[in-house]
């Protein structure tokens, strides 16, 4: 895997200081009775679960939950595409953070042909409308895409299959991953021009360092959102980690191939 370019003592020093203006803004959010959705897409062993991690493990479990639904029950597949996801949407001072999302659709579902050309076109067509009715029953909606190389999965998914500690993680649509890399790459584009809109724009994160996607990450989190005595000048983003572009607009920022 990519050596990080910072040490761990540097780590863990800066992310001390940003997961203390977490616990600022999850009391702001919990005072005021706002409501924060954080969605995390990416490939497999992009790093969604380690991101989750350090954004919420010092936040109050009572006011953050961390959704990874499952593969759909028989019941559910004849449902609305968004309702299962509809009951996870947050409350009232809540923070909820999706790991994978209804954009399992535009993704795996589709490169593994888990749906139909029909049923992916209607939640291309409908998924911004969606987010904007969300957004304006006052859900704040921030999504970020976690980027790897071809050559980073690869590491990670061996180092993956050799850790007894991570064995939960292993599927067997790991092991097509590599050879459908192409596919994942042209539905990732598809998805981040048609979907990034203005009232929900995608962010993208050059994940293959995770030390600095996770302290960028949280930083850009911290930038999007208000909340009384924010210390800003730890907010440090990376232009060339934290990527984004222009909402509906047909030109991506350069990713991984």
């Amino acid at each position: 895997m990519v050596k990080s370019l910072i040490s761990e003592d540097t780590y863990e020093a800066d992310l001390r200081l940003l997961q203390i203006e977490l616990v600022k803004l999850q009391r702001h959010i919990i005072q005021t009775g706002k409501r924060l959705l954080v969605i995390f897409e990416g490939r497999d062993a992009a790093g969604k679960d380690g991101s989750i991690k350090s954004l919420t493990e010092n936040l109050s479990p009572r006011d953050t939950k961390v959704v990874a639904l499952a593969a759909p029950s028989s019941l559910e597949e004849h449902e609305w595409y968004f309702q299962r996801y509809v009951a996870q949407l947050p409350s009232a001072g809540e923070t909820v953070l999706f790991n994978r999302s209804w954009y399992n659709r535009a993704g795996v579902e589709k490169v593994m042909g888990f749906c139909t050309d029909e049923q992916y076109k209607l939640f291309m067509a409908t998924v911004n409308d969606f987010e904007s009715l969300l957004v304006r029953s006052n859900i704040q909606i921030i999504k970020y895409y976690l980027d790897i190389s071809k050559e980073e999965q690869a590491k990670r998914l061996k180092d993956r299959e050799k850790d007894p500690l991570k064995q939960w993680k292993i599927s067997p649509i790991d092991q097509k991953a590599q050879k459908m890399w192409n596919a994942y790459s042209a539905a990732r584009d598809e998805m981040l021009k048609k979907t990034s809109s203005l009232d929900a724009p995608w962010t993208v994160i050059s994940a293959n360092d995770k030390k600095l996607a996770h302290l960028n990450l949280i930083s850009d989190l911290l930038s999007r959102v208000n909340y009384p005595d924010k210390d800003k000048k730890i907010l440090k983003i990376d232009p060339m980690i934290v990527l984004s572009w222009p909402a509906n607009s047909k030109k991506l920022p350069k990713l991984s191939k």
